[in-house]
């Protein structure tokens, strides 16, 4: 081997060694949060695992489990209807409001703030607040309908709205985000497109139609997928204000997870359910990935 080969593969043995250097600290972070825990979780649902008691392997009898379980069933349904609630109605309505605040006018940043605000507020905090606006009696939502002579119901103790509230708390609270999302890609269509569909005598819904939406595509699907997860991910807003209730119509995943875990003591079983979410959600990512180029028309 010549001298200038044996250099050149040792200059690029010293690169591959000062990359490997510097990404170690996130590989070992990783590691040690991330995928050590994963795999002990995995390990976990394999067994029946008490919480203060021993560990007995059963293998896969936790999942075949879940196949008799109703209340798994009931709480997959659950999360599927509350995905499928909060995440078309927060993409169209992040949408019409970044359409509308696309321009510049007076007391835009006011405006756009006050949208903003809930997504930086606690969650916990937020959630109490609206419980206690959709109060049976001293709701300030039954109190104004009480104004016009109609008689609120008890929302969150009521099979058929419980968790309509939920999904509308929820969309409050997280559409300053998506809103943010599409007001930047917008902000980003060439002025000369619209002014070239106006010489064509566009009106402003073909223009939105024919314009804004292809251009903004990519950040729809980054939207949707973001959200989706977060859909199906959720706890926080169930466990203030429906505690899963009534009669488990707002009892998702997460929440029956949390509750086999820490109130049933049944660790072995609570990851299972886990991970099955975890499966259903890394599905959901692939075949979102690979659909993509069907319906995402510009990508840069």
């Amino acid at each position: 081997m010549s001298k200038k080969k044996r250099s050149r593969i040792g200059s690029k043995l010293g690169e591959a060694i000062t990359g490997w250097f510097f990404i170690s600290p996130m590989l070992i972070g990783f590691s040690l949060f991330m995928f050590g825990p994963l795999v002990y979780a995995f390990f976990m649902s394999l067994n029946e695992w008490p919480l203060l008691g021993d560990a007995t392997f059963i293998g896969l009898d936790n999942y075949q489990s879940l196949a008799n379980d109703d209340t798994f069933s009931k709480s997959l349904i659950n999360t599927f209807i509350f995905s499928a609630g909060l995440v078309p109605l927060n993409i169209i309505l992040a949408m019409f409001l970044a359409s509308l605040l696309r321009e510049n006018f007076k007391g835009i940043g006011f405006f756009r703030t006050a949208i903003f605000v809930p997504v930086v507020t606690s969650l916990i905090v937020w959630a109490i607040v609206w419980k206690y606006l959709f109060a049976s009696e001293l709701g300030f939502i039954n109190q104004f309908l009480d104004l016009f002579g109609i008689e609120g119901p008890a929302w969150l103790l009521n099979v058929k709205t419980a968790m309509p509230a939920v999904i509308f708390v929820s969309v409050l609270k997280n559409v300053g985000l998506n809103m943010i999302l599409f007001l930047t890609a917008m902000q980003q269509v060439p002025e000369e497109l619209y002014e070239a569909s106006e010489l064509d005598g566009a009106s402003t819904f073909r223009k939105f139609r024919s314009v804004t939406l292809p251009l903004i595509t990519p950040t729809i699907f980054l939207t949707m997928i973001i959200t989706t997860i977060g859909a199906m991910k959720v706890f926080g807003q169930i466990y203030v204000m429906t505690r899963g209730g009534p009669v488990d119509s707002t009892k998702v995943l997460v929440y029956y997870i949390w509750e086999t875990a820490f109130r049933l003591y049944e660790m072995g079983y609570a990851s299972a359910i886990a991970f099955v979410l975890f499966f259903i959600l890394l599905i959901f990512t692939i075949l979102s990935w690979v659909v993509r180029k069907r319906w995402v028309f510009y990508e840069e």
